[in-house]
């Protein structure tokens, strides 16, 4: 029996699969000796670096176990489980050394990829081509050259011309837009102003109408009274309380002959 299946089954769970990581890292770093393309070494690499990963916080978690039942194990027991994680954290670093390792080499050899491409033999053909060629060659393929260097100026030139003409055509548009923005705002203003202007003058036509009404009423109610003295003055004319009426009042001959009577 495993001595550490018989301290704890978690811990034994993290041991097996911390040597699964190991024995697929001794794997992978033979194969990857075989790789030639430095892409695919790339790729294998970074595989191999997310299996550290995953070995690094599995040793954590063996350590915290250890941790938890170190109180009720016997000192060889913990003793053995120390040496245990020692030994996992030396194999994982010896196959850390070997990833950096590897990460230097595959630099390197990207860098002479980048020094050593096609460029340079097509230089190294360029350089027989100049020796075998005659100083009049040599001008002609010189002036060549120069050539098609000015060409690809006034391509360059003409692309900056291109360039700045659409930036004044772009600015020329923002003002415009700008302006009739502007326009805009101040209708929107004169548009506020008559509505508040109109709306100042419907209330002081409501106030007008209203005080109207009230002359109307007053008006009505004089009439009213006036109608009404009216009849009472023809229904009952000798009616001391209400006075005379202009229009109203009895002829002036019956006056005098009442006042003769007397």
């Amino acid at each position: 029996m495993d001595p550490i299946s018989a301290v704890s089954e978690e811990l034994a769970e993290i041991d097996g699969q911390i040597s699964d990581i190991f024995r697929a890292l001794s794997n992978g770093f033979q194969k990857l000796e075989k790789i030639k393309d430095v892409i695919r070494q790339s790729r294998q690499l970074e595989e191999l670096t997310g299996k550290m990963r995953d070995c690094k916080r599995l040793i954590k978690e063996f350590d915290r176990e250890v941790k938890d039942v170190e109180s009720r194990n016997d000192p060889n027991t913990n003793k053995m489980l120390s040496e245990k994680k020692q030994s996992m954290i030396k194999e994982l670093n010896s196959y850390v050394a070997l990833k950096k390792q590897y990460a230097t080499n595959l630099e390197n050899n990207k860098r002479v990829d980048l020094f050593e491409g096609p460029g340079e033999e097509f230089g190294e053909d360029n350089v027989l081509l100049s020796s075998s060629m005659t100083n009049q060659q040599l001008m002609d393929n010189g002036n060549h050259m120069m050539d098609e260097t000015d060409q690809a100026i006034e391509r360059s030139k003409k692309v900056v011309h291109d360039t700045i003409d659409v930036g004044t055509e772009t600015a020329a548009a923002l003002k415009a837009q700008t302006e009739q923005m502007s326009r805009i705002v101040n209708e929107l203003d004169s548009i506020h102003f008559s509505i508040k202007k109109a709306s100042q003058l419907v209330k002081e036509i409501g106030r007008q109408v209203a005080t109207d009404k009230c002359i109307m009423a007053m008006l009505f109610l004089i009439v009213i009274g006036v109608l009404v003295i009216i009849i009472v003055k023809l229904v009952n004319p000798n009616n001391k309380d209400i006075r005379d009426i202009p229009g109203l009042a009895p002829p002036a001959m019956n006056r005098r002959l009442l006042w003769i009577a007397n």
